[in-house]
């Protein structure tokens, strides 16, 4: 009979397989590959239906959080919450080259509050290519600014990585996010830093075509910013309170008094009535926000299928010993910075599922068992894998960014891959600076 910890190995190597070849949704790999794994291991219905109820219990309020946050931003941009900040910070830029790669970060950051990335670069890319177009700045500076903006906003609890950690390791997506509050407060002034650099050298190589007019580069009219500006949906009182509202939730969730789904339960609650009369009204806003709210929260729920099994069942456990007693001592208490030095090239080739779900959980019981604390093992994956989520030919996002901006995917990585590297890389000294990240 096969051990338990080849079975796991076998289990998570099937699952990593099936998500990378996209033969299969995660649905399907996180609830079929575990319950085979656990009938070979020689448990019974009655097992795998216990090692199911606590993994899913383990996660159910991760899911709620994830259905009612991607609601909640979703009125508040139905709403134009987000348009008037993001239509003044271009008009500040006043097409200076310098001014607008800044001013791309900011709207970036701005832009991606609710979490989505496909959110993010539908107001961003439409808004500001026609400037980068007029000022001849290449339209892949403007990818990767935007792709390092929404990185580092990826961090807050209702995106998907800081919820998938907080899934594994059962614990409050809020909690784990206020450690790196800091950190990305940090990592903004470090990427507007790197935007005016990188305009400094894009603002010689576009001084160094003949096609180059000054004055056509510095000129922007109120009329560009009209043609890039969203209609208006509220009035100014209306857009003062929902933004008393969003404060309002964000301060909640980082003060942690109460559930995370909660909070986003009564923000919807407070937000659907404000923003549409109308009942008719409501509910058609929560079915267009709904298909995206359930696919996450249904992968979630799968994945809890998954970790359950593997973990009730020991063989993430059994994996995770043998791996230590394998190899060389003085490398474990380091593996999770390992994998985290590494987090963007494996953004590649990893689904974002299978790095937090797979993964993840591995690398975690091995520097566990030496002593590394489970959140600095998260948090190493995290940092120094999610600055490279929207570099990867594996996110959704990327493709919808790229068709946006009429652009290839070879270019793009060759154009932001070492420079994401670089910054995750920087991100994860200062995370350990900080002490958010530590060894045994």
């Amino acid at each position: 009979m096969f051990s338990l910890s080849f079975i796991g190995l076998i289990a998570i190597v099937a699952v990593v397989a099936l998500l990378i070849s996209k033969k299969v949704s995660p649905i399907v790999a996180f609830t079929l590959i575990p319950i085979i794994a656990a009938a070979v291991a020689g448990f019974d219905l009655n097992d795998i239906g216990s090692f199911f109820s606590v993994g899913v219990n383990d996660v159910i309020s991760v899911a709620v959080m994830f259905i009612f946050a991607i609601l909640f931003f979703g009125i508040m941009q139905d709403a134009g919450l987000f348009d008037p900040v993001i239509n003044k910070v271009l008009a500040l830029s006043k097409g200076n080259v310098i001014g607008v790669a800044a001013a791309t970060v900011i709207v970036a950051c701005v832009a991606h509050l609710d979490g989505s990335g496909a959110t993010t670069f539908l107001l961003t890319i439409p808004a500001l290519l026609p400037t980068y177009k007029r000022l001849q700045m290449s339209p892949y500076l403007l990818l990767l600014l935007v792709g390092l903006g929404a990185s580092i906003m990826n961090m807050v609890p209702w995106a998907g990585p800081v919820a998938r950690v907080g899934t594994v390791l059962n614990m409050s997506a809020g909690e784990l996010w206020l450690p790196l509050i800091p950190l990305q407060l940090i990592g903004i002034a470090l990427l507007i830093g790197l935007a005016v650099l990188l305009a400094i050298r894009e603002k010689k190589r576009i001084a160094n075509r003949s096609v180059w007019n000054e004055a056509a580069a510095t000129a922007y009219s109120a009329n560009d910013s009209k043609e890039t500006e969203s209609q208006k949906k509220a009035g100014a009182l209306q857009m003062t309170v929902n933004a008393l509202l969003m404060a309002a939730v964000i301060i909640v969730l980082a003060v942690d008094v109460l559930p995370a789904p909660l909070v986003f339960m009564l923000g919807v609650a407070l937000a659907l009535p404000f923003n549409l009369r109308n009942v008719d009204d409501q509910m058609e806003a929560i079915k267009k926000h709904a298909p995206n709210a359930l696919m996450m929260a249904t992968i979630i729920i799968a994945a809890g299928c998954f970790l359950g099994i593997l973990n009730e069942s020991g063989m993430l456990q059994a994996l995770a010993v043998d791996i230590v007693g394998v190899l060389p001592h003085a490398v474990v208490p380091y593996i999770h910075v390992i994998i985290g030095f590494f987090g963007v090239p494996f953004d590649l080739i990893l689904s974002t599922d299978a790095y937090y779900f797979a993964l993840l959980p591995l690398v975690e019981q091995i520097v566990t068992e030496v002593g590394v604390s489970s959140t600095s093992a998260a948090y190493a994956l995290v940092i120094g894998n999610i600055i490279g989520t929207f570099v990867s030919p594996l996110a959704p996002a990327v493709w919808l960014a790229l068709q946006l901006a009429g652009l290839e995917m070879g270019k793009h990585i060759r154009y932001s891959f070492f420079i994401m590297w670089g910054f995750s890389i920087v991100m994860l000294v200062i995370a350990y600076i900080l002490g958010i990240i530590t060894f045994a």
